[in-house]
């Protein structure tokens, strides 16, 4: 279900146009083709702009714009509900590049932040947070550990959660970009490595490379790591090793963490 954190009715169709490479991926099987292809005949701009930004689009936008068309153009008011629409269809990226604000004040982020620290002690830890946000879990992290590293690929989020932690007065976090399956760091960087509803859409991979960073003897958490199902991507967790529980978001549902400490290698 879409996410309905603004009211994107009032936005120009131009605000995909501050969309990143990355959340331009996502399109494919995410919004309505249909409504893309009307919104799209109607603003070439925008049309240019996903196809450079994002060139892994090209042939998903050429079948779009030659099969969803029709014989007569629609009007300007079924234009201008197709970008509504559209917008609708990706608020949490929207929100994102123009109000993470607006995200951060969400009630299912007030979580009891005993919920990660019951699980770990942060205590002068190398801690890497990937997909960080808006920096929910890097903040706990960061009032008792060396160095926090959030990464996050959406270049608004980083400049929001720079300008927080200066805010807060934490000069132990540090914000670069990357992705859960590329994080820019070497073998056996963190004591800790974090994410938050970041896990699952490629689960062999992602678990892999943060394996690969974190220290033996280090843990691995997600919190929140998946809603409270026994889905494919809890299956896949247990399987590897990790325990899980319940927790409460305030006002929304219960979800599940997961945990897995990384063993010592044998000399």
């Amino acid at each position: 279900m879409p996410a309905d954190w603004m009211d994107v009715s009032s936005l120009s169709f131009n605000t995909l146009m501050l969309l990143e490479r990355v959340q331009l991926s996502w399109f494919p099987g995410w919004v309505p083709e249909a409504l893309l292809a009307v919104a799209l005949r109607a603003n070439p701009n925008v049309e240019w702009y996903l196809r450079h930004k994002c060139p892994e689009l090209k042939e998903w936008l050429d079948n779009l714009m030659k099969k969803e068309g029709g014989d007569q153009p629609p009007n300007p008011e079924d234009i201008r509900q197709a970008e509504i629409d559209i917008m609708k269809s990706i608020n949490d990226l929207i929100v994102y590049v123009v109000s993470p604000d607006i995200y951060d004040s969400q009630p299912f982020l007030k979580w009891n932040p005993d919920e990660l620290t019951s699980l770990v002690d942060f205590s002068d830890k190398k801690v890497v947070d990937i997909g960080s946000g808006t920096g929910k879990i890097a903040l706990i992290a960061a009032s008792k550990a060396k160095a926090v590293y959030a990464v996050e690929p959406v270049a608004n989020l980083r400049i929001y959660l720079r300008e927080k932690a200066v805010n807060l007065g934490l000069k132990n976090i540090f914000v670069p970009d990357g992705l859960i399956t590329n994080i820019p760091f070497e073998d056996e960087f963190a004591d800790i490595t974090l994410g938050g509803y970041v896990f699952g859409d490629d689960p062999n991979e992602e678990l892999l490379e943060m394996l690969r960073i974190t220290k033996p003897g280090g843990m691995v958490i997600l919190c929140p790591g998946n809603d409270d199902q026994d889905n494919d991507k809890h299956d896949f967790l247990v399987k590897n090793g990790f325990e899980w529980s319940r927790f409460d978001e305030p006002g929304v549902r219960l979800v599940r963490k997961y945990w897995k400490k990384i063993h010592l290698r044998s000399l």
